[in-house]
């Protein structure tokens, strides 16, 4: 199973609906920005409900994991950060992202979106690197590498490809809208 890193824990096991809506909308309320919550239940009708008020609320629905009697479901805060101008200068849409990855050039993908995120789906051989841990990790970076930075619509990849930018990595792109709308390829967790 792929590590989910979730920053708090929900356990609404045992609950009929509505109550896993009524704690899920209290645990957002106490998560920042951008973090991400995993709530546990066991009534079947949650993932219905957990998904149309995230996506009513405007927060995101990631996925939901079944083990055995228990759902996992999975849910991002929304950031006001989607209002935010871009600044990376050097940009490119997904068509062209998809190009380049079919026609094998050497490029590399880095997806800075919550771990979470990432599990669910992500882009074949993309290296995930929350935006959050980029500072401490972009060792982990080759300087000489055409680096394409991707997240969901571009926001936190362009704060990542600004912060590589700033650091000394000459080739940096960012990929616009991200995996929004991404309709390329994607491995991950198979959502039932």
């Amino acid at each position: 199973m792929e590590n989910m890193k979730a920053n708090a824990l929900l356990d609404a096991k045992g609950l009929a609906c509505p109550m896993p809506i009524v704690k899920t909308k209290k645990a957002m309320n106490n998560l920042e920005a951008g973090q991400v919550l995993e709530v546990q239940a066991t009534d079947k009708g949650s993932k219905a409900d957990i998904k149309a008020w995230a996506e009513s609320s405007g927060h995101q629905y990631l996925g939901t994991i079944e083990e055995g009697e228990m759902l996992k479901h999975y849910l991002r805060k929304s950031t006001n950060d989607d209002l935010n101008e871009k600044k990376h200068p050097n940009v490119i849409n997904n068509e062209e992202l998809d190009r380049r990855i079919k026609e094998n050039e050497k490029i590399v993908l880095l997806d800075v979106r919550e771990a979470a995120e990432y599990a669910f789906s992500h882009i074949p051989n993309a290296i995930s690197i929350p935006l959050g841990e980029l500072e401490e990790r972009m060792v982990e970076l080759n300087k000489e590498n055409e680096i394409h930075v991707v997240c969901r619509t571009g926001n936190r990849s362009d704060l990542a490809a600004q912060k590589l930018a700033e650091n000394g990595f000459p080739k940096v792109i960012n990929v616009v809208p991200g995996m929004s709308q991404w309709s390329g390829k994607t491995t991950g967790i198979n959502i039932y």
